[in-house]
Order: C-alpha cells, then structure tokens, then sequence
C-alpha cells in the first residue's frame, strides 16, 4: 500500500457496529433499520426507501392480492417464501391465512387475503391481467434484496484489502558508496 493510500485511509470514519445479530434482526422487520441501529443512517434509509417502495409498489398495482400465503397439499404458495423476506410488512398476509382457514372474513379489507377457491384466483388474474404477475415479482424481488440487506447489517462493512499481487516490494537498500 503506498503512503498516499495509508493516509487516505486513515482519514475514513470507523463505525463501531453494534450487535450484529440483533442489527440482523431489526433489518428483516423493517428494511434499513438494522443499519439505523448501527448508526449506517444514509444505508439505512436507502435500503426503508427502495425496498418498501418496491414491496408496496407490487401490493398497490395487484390491489393487495400479489402477496398472500397459503399451505395445502395441493396449493403452496411458494412465492410468499420470498416476500416474507421483507419482514413486517409481509406477515399480515399469515393472519389472514389463519382467519380463511378457520372460516373468518378477512379483515383489513382482504387485503393480503388468500383467494377462497380456485375461481377467485382465476378472477384475479382475468380482472388484473399482467398487474398480478407484475405486483407478484415486485414484492418478491423486495423481499429478496431485503435478504441482502439483512446480511450487509450482520456482516458490517467490506472492508477492502490490496490484493498481494499488485503490493510492491520494498525498495532494497541500496549500500553507500555504490
């Protein structure tokens, strides 16, 4: 490392990270805030802005209906496993699971309701065209990039080291009088 980069960094600012593990578990409930915890503010609110846009971008353009969970020997719903890595935000979907299964309406306006038999699913997709798919992908792939952001509140930093193929090698010493 030359001194210029030995100077240079020593000028960046050391984050003390605070329980990673507990930093982990406030960014699954809540997008970013595992790295407000932190004290990673500006991570921390980009990740709350980008990954719960996205989640309720798909939840508004399917009407609520692109997140749902649903487990039966014929029916999973495997890409809620997804959209449940968004935290919080994605577990209203498991009350409502709990209440159709147990003969209740559902509450909060069926919003995160599973369908009550395959013709409604049919309905969705035949009344909301692509905008199912489209808010199926969306709230997947913001559960997903949550996963990531989890690891990044639990790992902490990279920190990036100079590879030793590109380290010079001291200058020898050259003797006096040569």
């Amino acid at each position: 490392m030359s001194k210029g980069a030995t100077v240079e960094a020593s000028r960046l600012p050391v984050i003390e990270l605070k329980d990673p593990l507990f930093a982990a578990l406030l960014g699954w409930l809540i997008p970013g805030l595992g790295h407000l915890y932190q004290g990673r503010t500006a991570k921390g609110v980009l990740f709350m802005v980008c990954i719960l846009s996205t989640f309720f971008f798909g939840l508004a353009i399917s009407e609520g209906k692109a997140v749902y969970a649903w487990w039966s020997p014929d029916d999973w719903r495997l890409p809620y496993l997804c959209q449940l890595g968004v935290g919080l935000p994605a577990t209203p979907a498991l009350v409502q699971s709990y209440l159709v299964k147990h003969g209740q309406q559902p509450i909060l306006g069926g919003i995160m309701a599973p369908p009550s038999d395959p013709r409604e699913l049919d309905s969705w997709y035949k009344d909301l065209n692509h905008y199912l798919e489209l808010g199926i992908v969306y709230t997947m792939i913001a559960g997903l990039l949550n996963i990531l952001a989890v690891y990044d509140a639990w790992g902490g930093p990279v920190e990036l080291e100079e590879p030793s193929h590109k380290r010079r090698a001291a200058p020898a010493a050259i003797p006096p009088g040569s």
